[in-house]
């Protein structure tokens, strides 16, 4: 199975459209089987916006896009458009192997992002149901401070409570978006998105996004950078220093 994850993109004030127009290409020689969109689909929640974010993502072709609400989404009462324009379930058993479970952590004028404790206990109860199948989870705000980022006030408020729940009910990936910055950690992998599509990139200073790929229930995740190379996420950690040394 092959899953590739695009965030950021900031349709708007912030938005490049040469970048996703080269995007969209490199997404549709890939072929894959699903498209997560870890939010900020929009740059001010707009209705304009959002019309035309949704025009642009009929270029994708694939089987499945999955979309998951941003805080920039959700400014100006964007969360009431949200839903319209991108209606969305939370459970997505992606095949007899994976299961997709989103979590919603974008508040209403609110710049950092809370699960609650209701949407925890759900999200915990929901994953122990799926115990022979590789578990992700994808939320927009990122669940650990990420190198690079300045202040981590905006990660996920009650990130101790989320982590619990996803290391007790044995996720295997979690995919976040919001800061602009493509990392992983590790054994733990939490798979932070780059920006797709805005001017503004950080750390890595180039538009990025993720390519997951599942066989045999092992997850390689890739990062690619729009009209550039790719590379294990994993490269991009361990030789930190190299990327700003070139």
């Amino acid at each position: 199975m092959l899953i590739v994850q695009i965030s950021d993109l900031h349709v708007g004030s912030q938005f490049l459209q040469e970048k996703f127009d080269t995007l969209v290409d490199e997404v549709n020689e890939l072929n894959p089987d699903v498209i997560v969109i870890t939010g900020d689909l929009t740059n001010e929640g707009l209705m304009k916006e959002y019309e035309k974010c949704k025009s642009l993502l009929t270029k994708f072709n694939t089987k499945k896009i999955i979309s998951i609400s941003g805080n920039h989404d959700y400014r100006n009462t964007g969360y009431l458009l949200f839903k319209k324009f991108f209606p969305f379930e939370t459970i997505h058993e992606l095949n007899e192997d994976v299961v997709l479970v989103t979590v919603g952590t974008a508040r209403p004028d609110r710049n950092d992002g809370e699960v609650g404790y209701r949407q925890n206990l759900w999200l915990e109860r929901t994953m122990k149901k799926y115990k022979e199948k590789v578990k992700i989870v994808a939320m927009h705000h990122h669940l650990i401070a990420i190198p690079d980022t300045g202040s981590d006030q905006l990660t996920v408020v009650d990130a101790g409570d989320v982590l619990r729940t996803v290391l007790n009910s044995h996720v295997d990936v979690v995919l976040c978006g919001h800061k602009h910055r493509p990392w992983n950690f590790g054994k733990l992998t939490v798979v932070n998105a780059g920006t797709a599509t805005s001017e503004r990139v950080r750390g890595l200073f180039e538009n990025t996004y993720n390519i997951i790929t599942i066989s045999n229930k092992e997850v390689q995740v890739d990062l690619k950078i729009v009209g550039g190379k790719r590379l294990a996420i994993d490269e991009l950690v361990n030789n930190y220093s190299q990327f700003y040394d070139e």
